[in-house]
């Protein structure tokens, strides 16, 4: 038979078979269009922040393009460069301070700006009123405009005054929307308004104070932003500039949005392989009560290749269907959800419909179903005409042949492949593939073992037929352990990790830190303030520790001669500016594990002690040069020394030291970190900023809270993917339950007639799904367990413990979804009348 004639025939018998509906394929479908609509939720959302991201570019970076610079401001050739190519300029200063209100104080992100600002988005204010007047205060003194939550935290409202360094300002406005807030990044303070004029006679611009210039440019809309970014950096990259365009207005953000939307398509794909099970125990289900019908068509002459075709198309469509559901439910989810999504995100989003995530989604969809539904039907097409008379597929090789294997393989191969592609990591992509087959096989074995431990426990039951029934249910059924532990355990995996993991990085953060953190950063402390500085902090008993050091920042241009980025690409140390910081002496407690200090009185050309672990990472040597760019002017240092520097315990490090000489001329700073008593920490803050007002406090729990709240967000945003695992899990169970029901009908049947009454039967179900979830919970948490270890051991670099609050829900959380699952389908069987059920069998 040609295959075009096996195509038609089979294509004819498989319509025949779905004109029956979808019963028995309730599972399969919902399987399907769960995994594939959180696919295409996740994709859809990603896309709608880039979308965003990009056609905002040019307000979320406050103009068409932006030039930085750090400690200073933009000389003149660099001014004229930009009034000759750029419609408008707006200049922008942006620093820390605290936000003084009698012994009130809180930390905030300056931003001082000219009457320019902003060159592009609006800004709005409460009360409704333009920028320019609200910075122009009351007539007797300035205005500012700050976020409510740092308003409310001091008790500010409109009209009082607060006062920034040694200047008495008037707050005007609370900020209601800044377009270009998301362009600074990480801040650990509330942002704050003021006119750049304002800042004067505030003492907080002082020379060597921490702060960075950011020059708007509105540009002609002919303009060739590749070009002009050319030249900008050929003429300025080498005095400290770094631009960035409306192009990428935000990359910081774009660029954890991709990551992390990639993450999470990894961590739904982990959905759609439980769904996969689902997919695959649905099918065999189904073909399981097709035996007769394919025995029949083998004895009327049918072939192979018409017996799979048939089933094949079958699945096939109905495939279809699940991915287009889950396309539905995925696409218009967050165009229906946006105004809600859009009011929680703090940057713009364009929700609509996009074609290329919902086809990624879809493809992963019919790709997963053709990997787990290939093997049953190639198994169907070895059915004999036999089996009319065996009446099982019990004769049917559990291996299909060889070509199938094969295309399985090349099937999975394809599907990590397209995820590496789609998700822009590799890496991740196949640590996530290896942990998911990992652990389908560490579940397949403990499935198994379960199995086997089952009939073996049979013996040592006499006297507790609930139990003994249960056992042996789950030891001599040919399914077993298998679909529940692979449908659940995968689920309970994800979420264990996750959970352990969250716990630990929150136990680290709540109970390490503090013990060995400083109480406060105090930054832009003037050289001639350090004696009054250190005697306050130096002689309270309730100080324990103070460490002090030159604080400047510059950025590393060349490495040996040749362009940083070049050499390191995008390693964190060369990528923007650094804290550098000059020493004569070796410092106390500095360890150099190679090369040498410099003498205490060196005066020769500059050196540089690096971090040792940073050094290797970028592959330095002793003797190599390293061009810093300080306050526009270059400087190039040896590298004669390695020392290692240890950035956990959020005390004081650098990665760069140079030698005194080196840096001692320049206008800089210094910083400070203070360990003290919590109690004390109040009153050390009030003397301090009373003495010296424009120095700032950075309150390390503050920051360290910062950081927690960004993980509970990460662990949030992976525990809703981890959530829809368990949910295709449970309705995978739901499948296995109600592909069992005759059985559990037939068996219930049985016991009845013998003797036993329902509370047993129902107790020997019960015992049944408790023993189960129970291993599923158990063999998941162990995997999720080692799983967290590695990621707390190898990424994080902490300590691990087991949080057993944590993994004790996992696996009572096994035992109920099990039990709940089992019990829906115990109803039927246990009412149904013995009679009935035991003349159907003969």
């Amino acid at each position: 038979m040609s295959t075009g004639t096996a195509f038609r025939l089979a294509w004819r018998f498989a319509l025949r078979e779905l004109r029956g509906g979808v019963k028995g394929f309730r599972i399969l479908l919902a399987c399907l269009a769960l995994g594939v609509a959180v696919i295409a939720a996740i994709g859809s959302i990603r896309a709608s922040i880039e979308a965003g991201l990009t056609q905002e570019g040019a307000s979320l970076l406050g103009g068409d393009a932006e030039m930085t610079f750090t400690y200073r401001f933009a000389n003149d050739e660099e001014r004229a460069w930009m009034a000759d190519h750029a419609l408008a300029v707006s200049e922008v200063v942006e620093f820390r301070s605290m936000a003084t209100l009698g012994d009130e104080r809180g930390l905030t992100q300056v931003k001082a700006v000219d009457t320019a600002y902003p060159l592009a988005g609006t800004l709005r204010l409460e009360p409704d009123m333009p920028l320019s007047d609200a910075l122009a205060g009351d007539g007797t003194l300035p205005g500012v405009a700050m976020m409510p939550v740092l308003a409310d935290r001091l008790g500010l409202s409109p009209g009082d005054t607060v006062r920034f360094g040694t200047q008495d300002f008037v707050l005007m406005a609370t900020i209601k929307t800044e377009p270009d807030a998301a362009a600074s990044g990480f801040a650990l303070g509330p942002r704050t308004l003021v006119a750049l004029p304002a800042l004067e006679n505030s003492g907080l611009l002082a020379p060597g104070s921490l702060f960075s210039t950011k020059y708007r440019l509105s540009l002609p809309s002919e303009t060739d932003l590749d070009a002009l970014q050319t030249e900008a950096r050929s003429q300025f990259e080498d005095n400290g500039m770094r631009w960035r365009d409306a192009r990428n207005g935000a990359p910081g953000i774009a660029t954890f949005v991709e990551r992390l939307g990639g993450f999470l398509v990894l961590v739904g794909l982990s959905s759609l392989a439980v769904g996969g099970v689902g997919v695959s125990a649905s099918v065999r289900a189904y073909l399981a009560t097709k035996t007769e019908t394919i025995a029949t068509l083998r004895t009327l002459g049918a072939e192979r290749q018409v017996i799979f075709l048939t089933y094949f198309l079958q699945i096939g469509a109905l495939t279809l269907l699940g991915v287009t559901l889950g396309l539905i439910l995925g696409g218009l989810g967050p165009v229906f959800l946006g105004p809600l999504i859009a009011a929680q995100l703090p940057f713009p989003a364009v929700f609509s419909l996009y074609p290329s995530t919902l086809l990624e989604a879809a493809f992963y969809g019919f790709l997963t179903a053709f990997i787990f539904a290939l093997w049953p039907l190639a198994r169907a097409e070895r059915i004999r005409a036999a089996s009319l008379f065996r009446g099982a597929m019990g004769d049917v090789s559990r291996l299909p042949a060889l070509r199938y294997v094969l295309t399985t393989v090349l099937a999975l191969a394809v599907l990590v492949g397209s995820a590496a592609w789609f998700s822009g990591s590799a890496e991740l992509t196949l640590w996530t593939a290896g942990g998911l087959m990992g652990a389908l096989a560490v579940l397949l074995v403990a499935a198994l073992g379960l199995g086997w431990l089952a009939r073996r426990g049979t013996t040592a039951t006499r006297g507790r037929p609930a139990l003994r029934w249960a056992l042996a249910a789950i030891g001599t059924s040919r399914d077993g352990a298998v679909p529940a532990v692979l449908a659940l355990g995968l689920g309970l995996t994800v979420l264990a990790a996750i959970g352990q993991i969250d716990g630990n990085m929150r136990r680290a953060i709540a109970g390490n830190l503090p013990d060995v953190a400083p109480s406060y950063f105090f930054v832009d402390i003037q050289r001639d303030q350090m004696p009054a500085f250190l005697d306050r902090v130096e002689n309270d008993p309730a100080v324990s520790k103070v460490e002090s050091a030159p604080m400047l920042r510059a950025v590393i241009t060349k490495i040996n001669g040749t362009p940083a980025q070049e050499v390191a690409g995008d390693h964190w140390v060369v990528r923007g500016d650094r804290g550098v910081t000059y020493a004569a002496a070796q410092p106390k407690g500095t360890e150099v594990v190679a090369g040498s200090w410099w003498p205490e009185d060196y005066t020769g050309p500059p050196q540089v002690s690096f971090a040792a672990e940073e050094a290797e990472e970028l592959g330095l040597s002793l003797g190599d040069t390293i061009t810093l760019n300080v306050l526009g002017r270059d400087i190039q240092a040896k590298i004669t020394s390695f020392r290692n520097v240890d950035f956990s315990t959020a005390g004081m490090g650098f990665v760069l030291t140079l030698n005194e000489a080196a840096l001692a001329g320049a206008p800089h700073s210094f910083i400070a970190t203070v360990y003290a008593e919590a109690s004390s920490e109040a009153q050390i803050l009030r003397d301090l900023a009373r003495q010296m007002p424009n120095i700032t406090a950075i309150r390390v729990r503050d920051a360290i809270d910062r950081v927690s709240d960004i993980l509970r967000q990460l662990a949030a945003a992976t525990g809703y993917g981890a959530a829809a695992t368990l949910l295709t899990g449970f309705l995978v169970l739901l499948g296995t339950a109600a592909a069992g029901e005759p059985a559990r009908r037939y068996e219930a049947a049985l016991l009845k007639t013998l003797g036993a009454s329902r509370s047993r039967i129902l107790a020997s179900f019960a015992l049944r799904s408790i023993i189960l979830g129970a291993g599923a919970g158990c063999v998941a948490l162990s995997a999720g367990i080692a799983g967290a270890w590695a990621v707390n051991l190898y990424v994080f670099e902490t300590a691990y413990v087991v949080i057993w609050p944590n993994a004790l829900a996992v696996i009572s959380g096994g035992v109920m979804v099990t039990l709940l699952a089992g019990l829906i389908f115990a109803w039927r069987p246990l009412a149904a009348r013995p009679a009935r059920i035991l003349r159907a069998r003969e």
